[in-house]
């Protein structure tokens, strides 16, 4: 009775990736190169990519072009747009960050005076008190 539930087993098996066989076949005709993703899981396909990055080169003559003023400009305006994607925490969120970092740096500050006052007073009682 074992046997026959493995032989039904295997047969689902080999059923199973037949099937699985055809459907790689019809995919494959289905597509062409010029359809294929640059990437596992991307997008854009290899017509598409050539096209976007000559489109997004600048020549050393644009470059040069903008003076001082307008790249110092730029950047600060660029800055800004980065700001506002920033998510500012809520001042309840504010406080609580800022009794953490305050109570973790009070404790580690604890342990390391506490180490250096134990250490000295080893060295003390080593060396001896030279007063």
């Amino acid at each position: 009775m074992a046997e026959s539930k493995r032989r039904g087993e295997d047969a689902g098996d080999e059923r199973l990736e037949e099937d699985a066989i055809v459907d790689d076949v019809a995919d494959d005709d289905a597509t062409t190169a010029e359809d294929e993703p640059v990437s596992r899981g991307g997008t854009t396909t290899r017509k598409r990519a050539r096209a976007e990055s000559t489109e997004g080169r600048k020549t050393r003559k644009d470059t040069e072009r903008i003076g001082l003023f307008a790249r110092i400009a730029r950047f600060f305006r660029e800055v800004v747009a980065e700001l506002r994607k920033v998510i500012w925490p809520t001042r309840k969120e504010l406080l609580t960050y800022t009794a953490v970092v305050v109570t973790f740096v009070a404790v580690m500050l604890a342990i390391v005076g506490g180490l250096d006052y134990g250490f000295a007073k080893a060295v003390l009682f080593v060396f001896g008190n030279a007063s």
